[in-house]
């Protein structure tokens, strides 16, 4: 039944401003969110030197530290674990070498203030050259 006779209908339309925002944020999300890989790289091939190796090996200072704050300069164990007893043991351990490294061996269950501890310490004797040893584990 028909109520309405002289009356056209309107024609239907697709409003396409919804869908093209729609379509606008997925691409901008899809641009911000994607890692882009690197597919060139430059391929370098340094060159060779036929120069001897250096006479002079490295100084390497080695500090242990427990998981209980004990420390250990190469072998000797420090009495106190205060700052200034554990610059005086690197000081006394470097003695008249130049620019030690200082190898940090701690415990995997030592706390943080104590490796801080040792940094402290390297940084008031004037040694700047600081590396923490690790070992490879299970990935746990």
């Amino acid at each position: 039944m028909n109520f309405q006779r002289g009356k056209r209908h309107e024609e239907l339309e697709m409003n396409l401003v919804p869908l093209i925002d729609v379509l606008l944020v997925i691409i901008i999300f899809l641009v911000v969110s994607a890692t882009f890989s690197r597919t060139s790289e430059l391929q370098i091939n340094l060159p060779t030197a036929e120069a001897s190796s250096p006479q002079d090996k490295p100084l390497i200072i080695t500090v242990e530290v427990d998981a209980t704050g004990r420390y250990v300069v190469n072998g000797n164990a420090v009495d106190n674990g205060t700052i200034n007893d554990i610059s005086n043991a690197l000081t006394k351990a470097v003695g008249n070498g130049k620019e030690p490294t200082i190898v940090i061996n701690a415990d995997a269950k030592a706390t943080h203030q104590s490796v801080v501890n040792v940094m402290e310490a390297s940084r008031l004797a004037n040694y700047t050259h600081i590396t923490f040893a690790t070992q490879v584990g299970a990935g746990t």
